[in-house]
């Protein structure tokens, strides 16, 4: 038991350096701040905002993928939460975007404070209804996530020998391309000289400089 306990502080650390982020940050009027993040295929996303209200300024928030399409919208955002399950491997961007009000004096010079907390993976399911729902004892619960945190990491892993692999691949081509076209260059460059070399002659005996 205390092994499994071990184990369970390494893995559920380890995991959570990459599936947890909690942030704070300032949003001036009239600007948009975008924060991006690279997520894995068929992993549940959990987010919740919440933001200082500012009389006569008004506030959008919008989550898209990288062909901009929407994943959850809100205006007049000021606290709230959403979720969403990505369908492959893409660039995720969250942005908060703020207005004053034109038909509203309001005080400019002015910033928001944005606090956003986003946990996806292994963090963001909800293993309190699935014990209800599963009927399954605390100890059950537990191995169930560390299952989950495990498959998580090994998710990770293969992702980075896959991407390694690619960067590999693209290398070896790269090289044999400029292999090829080095030797390309040389022949070429052959050619031109025997080409030369014949030109000067005939050009010699034409002058009847040499035999």
């Amino acid at each position: 038991m205390k092994q499994l306990n071990q184990l369970g502080v390494l893995v559920t650390l380890f995991a959570c350096l990459s599936s947890i982020h909690s942030l704070m940050f300032y949003l001036p009027s009239n600007l948009k701040k975008c924060l991006k993040e690279e997520i894995h295929k068929n992993v549940l996303v959990k987010g919740e905002y919440e933001l200082t209200e500012i009389p006569g300024h008004e506030t959008k928030m919008e989550v898209l993928d990288s062909k901009n399409h929407i994943l959850y919208n809100k205006d007049n955002a000021v606290k709230g939460k959403f979720a969403f399950t990505t369908d492959e491997y893409d660039v995720f961007q969250i942005c908060f975007e703020t207005k004053i009000l034109s038909q509203v004096r309001a005080p400019s010079g002015l910033a928001k404070e944005v606090r956003l907390n986003i946990k996806y993976g292994t963090e963001a399911k909800d293993y309190e209804n699935l014990a209800k729902a599963e009927k399954l004892k605390p100890l059950e619960i537990e191995l169930r996530r560390l299952e989950d945190l495990s498959q998580d990491i090994v998710n990770d892993f293969t992702y980075m020998k896959d991407r390694e692999q690619e960067m590999r691949d693209t290398n070896e081509s790269t090289n044999s391309k400029v292999l090829y076209f080095s030797i390309f260059s040389m022949c070429c460059l052959l050619g031109l000289a025997v080409w030369q070399v014949l030109y000067l002659r005939r050009y010699f005996k034409s002058k009847k400089l040499i035999e």
